[in-house]
């Protein structure tokens, strides 16, 4: 197969047009201002504390995601622990969380008349700024850091180990020279990762009260309507994502991990903690009360104090707008997805067509590396200037998530076309089908349980999405997020408490549905 299906491409070229020309526009936009207040728009004084203020909390969420991801994943994959099934559990179910519902809860929680307070007597000191946002980015961005991990350390080959032991190393130096390199391409996929999330997110530094540049392209676009600077900042945000992801392709380059022998790698045998099980033990227990036991705490006990029937009648609506728009996400984007990843999986490596090929799914990743308040700053300017008729439409809005979030959906669909070969598509057109034939009954067949992992992954980020949502969408139309925000932003942690609480639990209920169907193809 060395030409692809020119039917293929279409829907490739629509996702890698609706990325690329936003974003074109947007920089059309920054540098279009005059000379005169372009000089005074860039070399302001504030840009520094933003520049400065986004690095350090992006370096410093890394350093202490790395914390708490790395030790965890040791002891669910390599020790003797008998708590792994609840340990991988705390690992994973904080992705349910959105991180503005995380710092929703803890400012309900602490300070005078907080759920801590009221309920147990222990008065925290409410957390903002610097730290406050740190602590708050690590508890619910972690999780990506650790299944990365995770997964690495059981695929780890204990031959490797055996061998440096056996070359007189220490179990420590063992751990420093042979474990930790070989987990540098699962670190790196985690923390870039973490590191878009961080440089994207303005709910959490916004309630945090911790200056960033996305905090201030939100501030700048809806209460200082200032577009050209709301511009710059986001094309200034831009150029912070590319470096990050230049470091991430550079770090990569040229690393070769796979093992000499063609043999199956053995099971590594389980390390046994001895008297450590107890520090295991409590880490686990502040691990889940900060990063589950509080929030839920606090959301069921605010949701006591909510005792306006308007607010549970409009719960209803408010969830079937959510859900519906989540839903039609979800398959827009799959379908989107599927293209791109047969195009990448079938023909990247082929001689024509192959650039093609890789570069539609590069720009795929593009708009998922893209922080979403600049992506949507860019469809609006692109809008109003081109399709003024699309501007604040529900399909705008759905356009914006399948392309955000076309990346989540190409990975599991690629993992489903390397067990669908393309024999099997060979075999078929041997007995006669054609090529869309063998493509609809032999290779979709296969493929159901990625699709059903990547629309799973798409509707819950959906179901969490808020900058894209705050920004694009129509009015009158209302999501949980964007309900949640609303309360929060006035302290009105009551009127909060339902939508996070149906947030929470489909959250929840999406998070084991994508681990149970990864478990069990």
């Amino acid at each position: 197969m060395t030409r692809p299906p020119l039917l293929l491409f279409l829907p490739a070229l629509l996702t890698v047009l609706g990325v690329l020309l936003p974003l074109l526009y947007l920089v059309l936009r920054a540098v279009g201002a005059e000379p005169a207040e372009l000089r005074e728009i860039v070399f302001r004084t504030r840009n520094l504390e933003l520049l400065w203020n986004t690095l350090l909390l992006t370096i410093a969420t890394l350093a202490t995601t790395t914390l708490v991801a790395l030790p965890l994943a040791f002891v669910t994959a390599r020790s003797d622990f008998r708590g792994r099934g609840l340990a991988l559990l705390l690992g994973v179910l904080p992705l349910a969380l959105p991180g503005y519902v995380g710092a929703y809860t803890w400012l309900a929680a602490t300070g005078q008349g907080g759920t801590l307070d009221t309920l147990l007597g222990l008065r925290l000191p409410t957390p903002g700024g610097f730290w406050g946002a740190l602590g708050i980015l690590t508890l619910f961005t972690f999780p990506y850091l650790f299944l990365n991990l995770h997964a690495a350390l059981r695929q780890l080959d204990p031959s490797l180990e055996e061998a440096a032991r056996l070359l007189g190393r220490t179990p420590g130096r063992v751990f420093r020279q042979v474990t930790l390199p070989y987990l540098r391409p699962a670190w790196l996929a985690g923390a870039l990762l973490i590191a878009l999330h961080v440089l994207g997110d303005f709910s959490v530094v916004s309630l945090m009260r911790f200056p960033t540049f996305s905090a201030a392209i939100y501030q700048q676009y809806t209460a200082a309507y200032d577009r050209v600077y709301s511009a710059w900042l986001a094309l200034g945000l831009l150029l912070l994502t590319g470096g990050v992801l230049w470091l991430e392709a550079r770090w990569m380059r040229g690393l070769r991990l796979s093992r000499v022998s063609p043999s199956t790698a053995r099971r590594s045998q389980r390390v046994p903690l001895r008297r450590w099980v107890w520090v295991v033990w409590l880490a686990l227990i502040l691990l889940g009360t900060l990063s589950l036991g509080i929030p839920v705490l606090t959301v069921l006990h605010w949701l006591k104090l909510d005792h306006d029937p308007y607010r549970w009648a409009n719960l209803w609506d408010t969830a079937r707008m959510t859900l519906g728009a989540a839903a039609l996400a979800a398959l827009t984007t799959t379908a989107l997805a599927f293209p791109l990843a047969y195009l990448g999986s079938r023909y990247g490596q082929a001689n024509r067509g192959g650039r093609w090929a890789q570069l539609t799914e590069r720009v795929a990743y593009l708009g998922y590396a893209t922080p979403p308040l600049a992506f949507a700053l860019a469809l609006i300017f692109f809008t109003l200037k081109v399709i003024p008729g699309l501007y604040q439409s529900y399909a705008l809005l759905v356009a914006a998530y399948a392309l955000h979030f076309t990346a989540e959906a190409i990975g599991p669909l690629r993992s489903g076309l390397l067990i669908a070969t393309p024999r099997l598509e060979e075999a078929a057109r041997v007995l006669g089908q054609s090529a869309l034939g063998g493509l609809r009954r032999v290779t979709l067949p296969l493929l159901r349980p990625g699709l059903l992992v990547s629309a799973s992954f798409v509707f819950l980020s959906v179901l969490k999405e808020l900058p894209l949502t705050l920004l694009l969408a129509p009015t009158g139309f209302d999501t949980l997020a964007r309900d949640i925000w609303a309360y929060t932003e006035e302290a009105q942690y009551a009127q909060a408490a339902p939508a996070a609480l149906v947030l929470l639990l489909s959250g929840v209920l999406l998070t084991r549905l994508i681990l149970s169907r990864e478990d069990h193809p």
